[in-house]
């Protein structure tokens, strides 16, 4: 017995195709080579076979951005505010994994979606078990997030920018966000 295709079947494309194909574009074009008509092309299909999937530009763009924050684990440490460097410090990893993306995070204001849900959650726990009120919770959330992001955004514009002559290099960078994250827990936390 045949099983009726549903939309988007019959081109034979799943979100994880048109995700991998939109990642590789980002790598190969940056985002003035990422369009709905350039995934298509990369899959051989039309562009509408790609709306059984994702229903916009936008919609995709946060699809990428949750689909990356999978790769950050929640933090097995005890201590909250260890598990909060480890969760950020992780974030910040995955990030320069992925600098292509850092753009469209920072345009985005982070991301959505249920990894990103998962994580804000996960940080909004630790940060009440470091002794944040719940009102603070949200605001240092916010606050760890940018630090996050905007340190990506300068290390992946460094390393794509690497010379002799760079200001900064990564591993500085990387020391640098190391040291700002554990004042920062430290003050947020009110741990010395």
């Amino acid at each position: 017995m045949t099983v009726p295709r549903g939309p988007g079947k019959r081109a034979g494309i799943t979100l994880r195709d048109i995700l991998d194909a939109a990642h590789g574009l980002l790598k190969a074009q940056g985002q003035e080579g990422l369009s709905m008509r350039a995934i298509a092309r990369v899959l051989g299909v039309a562009p509408n076979a790609l709306y059984s999937h994702t229903s916009s530009k936008q919609a995709l763009i946060d699809e990428l951005l949750d689909d990356v924050l999978a790769a950050v684990p929640s933090p097995a440490e005890e201590d909250a505010t260890r598990a909060l460097s480890t969760m950020m410090t992780s974030t910040y990893d995955t990030l320069l994994r992925h600098g292509e993306l850092v753009p469209l995070f920072l345009a985005r204001q982070g991301a959505r979606g249920s990894n990103a849900w998962r994580l804000g959650d996960q940080m909004l726990l630790l940060l009440e078990r470091a002794g944040v009120g719940a009102g603070a919770a949200r605001e240092a959330q916010r606050v760890l997030i940018v630090y996050t992001i905007g340190f990506a955004a300068m290390a992946a514009q460094s390393s794509v920018e690497a010379d002799a002559t760079a200001r900064l290099q990564p591993r500085d960078l990387r020391q640098n966000f190391t040291t700002g994250l554990e004042w920062l827990l430290r003050g947020v936390t009110g741990h010395q």
